[in-house]
């Protein structure tokens, strides 16, 4: 039961720093990113976004 906790308070991203990706679903050759809170999941976003990244 605990693990299922966890896991519901996860958010997860995938980086590609070449092509300037973030994805939302695993995407082969992009660096897995995992998140515990919404706080930090939202400004990782937010700062992906200001360096002008593209969300897939």
């Amino acid at each position: 039961m605990e693990k299922a906790v966890a896991s519901e308070n996860l958010w997860r991203v995938w980086v590609d720093t070449s092509r300037r990706i973030v994805s939302f679903h695993e995407e082969e050759g992009c660096k897995l990113l995992e998140f515990r809170s919404r706080e930090l999941f939202l400004s990782c976003v937010d700062q992906y976004t200001g360096m002008q990244y593209r969300y897939q």
